[in-house]
């Protein structure tokens, strides 16, 4: 039996990247998955076969987040699954890398409406659905308190914004013995961060050397932290943002 035995867990964005490696692990340690995607039903198809395979349970909801009503649709879809929830894991994201002087609105509250407003709704209408003694965890990012990199400007915010969200929710849940955490990955070797590594010979060494430990990171290392979390061995970890960026932050 593993650790996360009869609890429930949902993961946004858990089609691919590292939402998948949070995804697969909380299924080997017990938990029955439910794999959330926006547009890729075949990758979330292939999640939850990989948690199948592994031993698990899981199922796949499709909602598009960003979009007015968002939340309700995803609640809906996850009603028609399960009963109640154990662990919530806010990880779908959109990012932005234009500068100030060329990103448009549109763009803007774009990344804004995915990356916070959806987490925000998601966990308003969810928080009835959630079990005492839950857990959130928010996906968020180490661009949000490293160094200035004015490129990802509304990127970072949106994370900034998230961490603030998990600080003040963590005293909104904390008398139903709910946790609520931030985890900040640094770079992970995913689909999104393909052109970074490899779009150049260079582009790997030159993303290694962010880190104190002279790596890149996988999304198991991300997926460690907040199974950690997720367990009994994080309940006294809450309003906590969580450096999983190996050191680039030193």
């Amino acid at each position: 039996m593993g650790v996360l035995a009869g609890r429930t867990a949902l993961v946004t964005g858990a089609s691919r990247g590292i939402g998948r490696g949070i995804a697969e692990r909380l299924g080997r340690d017990g938990a029955r998955v439910a794999v959330h995607y926006g547009r890729n039903e075949q990758a979330a198809k292939e999640t939850v076969a990989a948690i199948e395979a592994a031993g698990g349970t899981a199922f796949a909801i499709g909602v598009e987040l960003g979009v007015p009503g968002d939340a309700q649709a995803l609640w809906a879809e996850f009603d028609r699954h399960a009963d109640g929830l154990d662990i919530l894991v806010n990880n779908a994201g959109i990012g932005s890398t234009r500068p100030i002087e060329e990103i448009e609105e549109q763009e803007y509250d774009r990344v804004f409406a995915v990356n916070v407003k959806a987490p925000f709704f998601i966990v308003k209408h969810g928080a009835e659905r959630l079990r005492d003694g839950g857990r959130v965890i928010n996906i968020s990012s180490g661009l949000a308190r490293t160094a200035a990199m004015p490129q990802n400007m509304a990127y970072a915010m949106t994370k900034g914004a998230l961490d603030v969200f998990s600080r003040d929710l963590s005293k909104v849940l904390g008398s139903r013995g709910i946790t609520v955490n931030s985890v900040a990955p640094g770079i992970i070797d995913t689909d999104n961060t393909a052109e970074l590594l490899y779009g150049r010979p260079d582009g790997r060494a030159a993303a290694a050397a962010f880190s104190a430990l002279g790596g890149v990171g996988e999304p198991a290392e991300v997926a460690d932290v907040v199974a950690f979390l997720a367990s009994e061995g994080g309940r006294w970890v809450t309003g906590s943002w969580v450096d999983v960026t190996g050191g680039s932050l030193t």
